[in-house]
């Protein structure tokens, strides 16, 4: 079974930016404790001020070794005490779902890329 932590933000959107450099940051930590890091995404057009973080591990069991891996990182330590410092990050929920079979990781065309695109399709 894969599980999916779905990690709901309200940021201060006037701190978007410190936002952006607090997910780059767990784009290094996360894998390295453990989790699969599926993505930090910030807002685009709409809510200014909700932004989301997903994280997948096989089971709770991995979610739990990867908590204690997490707590023992000093750059994780860091980033987090950097959020709490600047407080751009109001509020945070957490949200556990599994994956329907079928449905994840499953082999399709590469997503389009804003980066070689422009936007997206």
């Amino acid at each position: 079974m894969t599980i999916t932590c779905f990690i709901q933000y309200e940021i201060d959107p006037f701190q978007r930016d410190a936002f952006k450099a607090y997910a780059e940051n767990w784009g290094r930590i996360i894998p390295r404790c453990g989790g699969h890091l599926v993505g930090y995404f910030l807002p685009h057009e709409g809510s200014n001020d909700e932004a989301w973080g997903l994280i997948a591990f096989p089971s709770l069991a991995a979610y739990e070794a990867y908590r204690q891996r997490l707590r023992a990182d000093p750059e994780g330590q860091a980033n987090f005490e950097w959020a709490q410092q600047k407080r751009f990050i109001l509020k945070e929920k957490r949200t556990f779902t599994e994956v329907v079979d079928g449905t994840f990781c499953i082999d399709q065309a590469p997503c389009p890329s804003s980066a070689t695109t422009g936007a997206f399709a």
